[in-house]
């Protein structure tokens, strides 16, 4: 990380984060929201530079809660409003005990940790703050001398890379970034709903609490107190204030909960709820353990596994099942032990626009928002009687469970109760030949196995019985003899890259004609054997029958130019009845190093 310093009040060098400057380059990526005309009217002040005496947060923790600003990002502050109602996370995501202002440890600088791509990143930021009027002009706490808030938003644009860049969000993408602990709800609206004259576009509320009551005529009655992020109250029905609904509750009940509403906040009920809002997010919660919690019967998920995959075009997007190439999307062996609950989850990573001349985008449009940043996509999983089967005829029969349409949406969830046994789950964007990267995440109360099933590889005739003899080849180029018999080898190439971050990889196998150089790839000629097409595995494997001959092994990825160190391993098949001698045994070996391998 690239910093600078420049002295504070007390002679200190406070931190100056050169990765995320002060500047226009971390407000705009490509100046297509309403905050492009902010553009020559931002500065940048410190908390010290705005109030006397700032804090974190502030004494009285109802002013800590967000109030948002000129960026249109309720619905990560939805996300913050969750963060404050747990402290264990919120120390999570902000690490305490840092040295604040007045402190002779601080030094201008605050770390926080996001959920970004299967695992926490620790990202650093300075505390200089985007300001117009040496007031913040985004986000910030309802109390002006508490920052908790100004520099999470700070921390989580230099995440995404400008603060530009959460505009208009998913409040399900913040929930995911920032916690995974609490039963978190939000709602949002995409039109103006009657008593909330102000909520013309898409606008994310932070569903703060929600119990039931008991009326004077003896039913039951479900409220809901709803923050707004905007810092005001949006609503005129008929639980705000002396509306007509307090009336039909007692009164001492009635005035409690009026009590425990702050700035920004109003009561509804589950009739206003419902006909008023658009869209519900749950969030998932967490026990104490650390362990996912099912929304569904309360048991804790106590099985996690993840892997990563990506969707290429021409190779692995393979679109929806109504295109004839569904069966080349990637796919994965989900092996269920016992009879259990399980939650698997695709995670789609999130694409930016590359543009110059972009147009104007609407406030907060939620659709635009989807579609602008990811794909539709779907995750299906079929019931297989054994890990050998016919994948055409096996698509040909409905899944036994399925996220059904595809989405624009980072995350599409599917939930079952499974019988033990192989499934087969096969993520897909709508539009073949739609290129992303995503995760697989397995959830489960019971015993799982998630792994990637590799793409089937033509094979020449091999047997499989007899010991196999290993030899290891990382990118060099061995003797030059020919291999002197037939022989059965199995060719193993890995790549030393971590699972998130996997090139599609395989090689060819060249036979060279006699006196011919293993430097000279030959071009004109069929490879005697191949291990395609190219899989975002770790390792793919091919078993072959060579023929006598030299041979040039040519590992590649698919794309050119993608970096990567590998190892080549080349087992051969030791005949026990042949090798009867220590001698023999060595010539046998001798044979099989003499495969040359060329490095691409």
């Amino acid at each position: 990380m690239k910093e600078a310093g420049r002295e504070g009040s007390g002679g200190e060098v406070l931190f100056e984060d050169l990765d995320f400057p002060s500047d226009d380059r971390a407000l705009f990526s490509d100046s297509s929201t309403p905050i492009a005309t902010l553009q020559g009217e931002v500065t940048w002040r410190r908390p010290q530079e705005i109030c006397q005496s700032p804090a974190l947060f502030p004494d009285n923790i109802t002013l800590a809660h967000a109030k948002q600003g000129l960026l249109g990002d309720c619905w990560f502050l939805c996300a913050c409003s969750f963060l404050l109602k747990n402290r264990h996370l919120l120390n999570k995501v902000l690490p305490p005990d840092q040295p604040l202002w007045g402190d002779s440890r601080y030094r201008g600088s605050f770390q926080f940790c996001f959920w970004k791509l299967g695992h926490w990143t620790e990202v650093t930021i300075d505390d200089r703050l985007p300001c117009i009027n040496s007031t913040p002009c985004f986000s910030r706490c309802h109390s002006p001398a508490a920052f908790w808030v100004a520099l999470l938003e700070k921390a989580y644009a230099k995440l995404h890379g400008s603060y530009e860049r959460l505009w208009a969000g998913q409040v399900s993408e913040a929930l995911v970034d920032l916690m995974k602990e609490e039963c978190a709800v939000s709602c949002s609206t995409h039109s103006s709903p009657g008593g909330a004259s102000e909520l013309g576009q898409y606008h994310a509320l932070t569903v703060m609490e929600w119990l039931d009551v008991k009326t004077l005529s003896g039913s039951k009655q479900l409220l809901l107190r709803i923050r707004n992020p905007w810092g005001r109250c949006c609503w005129g029905g008929a639980w705000i204030g002396s509306g007509a609904g307090w009336s039909s509750v007692d009164p001492a009940l009635a005035s409690d909960l009026q009590a425990r509403v702050a700035e920004g906040e109003f009561w509804l009920d589950e009739t206003e709820f419902l006909s008023q809002f658009d869209d519900v997010t749950v969030g998932y919660p967490i026990s104490d353990e650390g362990h996912l919690k099912s929304i569904y019967t309360g048991s804790p998920l106590t099985h996690y596994h993840q892997l990563a995959g990506r969707w290429m075009e021409g190779h692995s997007a393979g679109g929806s099942r109504n295109c004839s190439s569904y069966g080349s999307n990637p796919k994965f062996w989900l092996k269920v032990c016992e009879r259990g609950e399980v939650l698997v989850s695709l995670l789609q990573h999130r694409k930016w626009r590359k543009t110059e001349n972009c147009t104007q985008t609407p406030l907060e449009d939620s659709k635009n928002t989807k579609h602008q940043y990811y794909q539709a996509i779907a995750l299906h999983m079929w019931k297989v009687e054994k890990r050998r089967f016919n994948l055409s005829r096996m698509l040909n029969k409905p899944p036994c469970v399925s996220t059904h349409c595809h989405a624009y949406e980072r995350e599409v969830v599917l939930h079952q109760q499974l019988e033990p046994g192989f499934y087969l789950l096969i993520p897909s964007t709508y539009q073949p030949g739609a290129e992303a990267r995503f995760l697989i995440r397995g959830f489960s109360s019971s015993p799982t196995s998630l792994s990637a099933l590799k793409s089937p590889a033509p094979l020449l005739p091999s047997t499989t019985d007899g010991e196999w003899e290993t030899c290891y080849f990382q990118g060099s180029v061995c003797d030059e003899s020919a291999v002197t018999s037939g022989v059965n080898v199995r060719i193993t190439l890995h790549q030393s890259r971590p699972d998130t971050d996997l090139h599609p990889i395989g090689f060819h196998v060249y036979k060279l004609s006699e006196g011919e150089s293993q430097q000279t790839l030959p071009r004109d000629e069929d490879p005697a054997a191949s291990c395609v097409p190219h899989c975002f595995t770790q390792d793919v494997l091919l078993a072959c029958c060579l023929s006598p001959g030299a041979y040039t092994i040519v590992p590649s990825t698919y794309r050119p130019d993608c970096s990567a160190s590998f190892t080549l391993s080349l087992a051969r098949r030791i005949h026990r009845k042949v090798v009867k001698s220590q001698e023999r045994l060595g010539r046998a070996i001798e044979e099989i190093s003499h495969i040359s391998v060329m490095q691409s």
